[in-house]
């Protein structure tokens, strides 16, 4: 391994070429694994940054020293930032992504300004001068990830909770009122079929014309609506479809153990996303569906 003083301002030139397309790299892969969420978006125009970063230091490189790059490694100098490996860091958790990458990019910026000052060359002190600026303006601040995330939860959880919770909910009534009143699985599966759908449709619109997200910060309608109505149909068919099962008691008991895994999700989301009590979460969504549940069953036994 060798010591920083040990390089050139060739090697130096090289070792920043190196690094920024890695940081591209390992960026990409970062934003691929939060798709889709606002931090993937930054994540990309910062891997988009570092690319042009990348051809304006082999710019000018090719007109200091020629096209040969010499192949130059952060890991095999002393001291440099080197990234984890990318699995591991992605497996930790947003957090820890929005960390990694924070540490990456104020690590370049020290390097460009401690290059910027000891360079001899005018055009490449004043590259790596511009090239620090540009990573500290870039380097994710703990507001930046707490805006993220509330714009996260206002664009894509809320509205997907609400469609879910409306599915697995109030579609119930009718699937289970038409199980028991018929006792025939394929009648309750056109019930649930035409209520998850219809209700799809019904709550995808009314989330996308509630309002435009421009005052209420809440993102493009059209995407809260296509969130929301996917979300219900995904709560309506998920105990809809035990019901393709030919004997009913067997198509009733599954239903019924689908139920409970939705509502057991809907209070996970509730609890990981807007800080409800598990336990709080759980009893509410539990007797919420509870009592549509059994309204629908009442209902059809009668």
């Amino acid at each position: 391994m060798r010591s920083p003083t040990e390089l050139n301002e060739r090697e130096w030139l090289a070792l920043a070429i190196h690094g920024e397309a890695e940081d591209a790299y390992v960026c990409a892969d970062f934003a691929r694994h939060l798709e889709p969420s606002p931090e993937a978006e930054r994540l990309l125009e910062i891997a988009a940054a570092a690319r042009r970063q990348h051809d304006r230091l082999l710019d000018l490189y090719t007109q200091r020293f020629g096209t040969h790059v010499p192949y130059m490694r952060r890991q095999d100098v002393k001291g440099l930032f080197v990234h984890p490996p990318v699995g591991e860091t992605c497996a930790k958790g947003r957090r820890v992504i929005e960390e990694e990458v924070g540490r990456m990019t104020q690590a370049a910026a020290s390097l460009y300004a401690g290059l910027a000052a000891r360079t001899t060359d005018t055009p490449t002190s004043r590259l790596f001068d511009e090239l620090a600026k540009e990573e500290r303006a870039s380097t994710p601040t703990p507001e930046d990830a707490e805006a993220a995330r509330k714009r996260m939860i206002l664009q894509i959880v809320q509205p997907g909770l609400v469609g879910l919770m409306d599915g697995s909910v109030s579609t119930l009534a009718p699937v289970f009122a038409a199980a028991f009143s018929t006792r025939d699985p394929w009648n309750a599966f056109l019930v649930g079929l035409a209520a998850s759908l219809g209700a799809g449709i019904s709550m995808g619109f009314a989330e996308a014309l509630a309002d435009d997200g421009k005052l209420s910060g809440r993102g493009a309608p059209i995407l809260r609506g296509l969130v929301c109505g996917l979300m219900t149909v995904a709560g309506g068919i998920g105990h809809t479809l035990p019901y393709l099962i030919k004997d009913f008691v067997t198509a009733t008991v599954v239903a019924g153990i689908v139920v409970v895994i939705e509502l057991l999700t809907i209070a996970w989301i509730q609890w990981r996303f807007m800080q409800t009590p598990p336990v709080s979460a759980a009893a509410k969504v539990m007797l919420g569906g509870g009592l549509v549940l059994a309204t629908g069953i009442l209902i059809g036994s009668g």
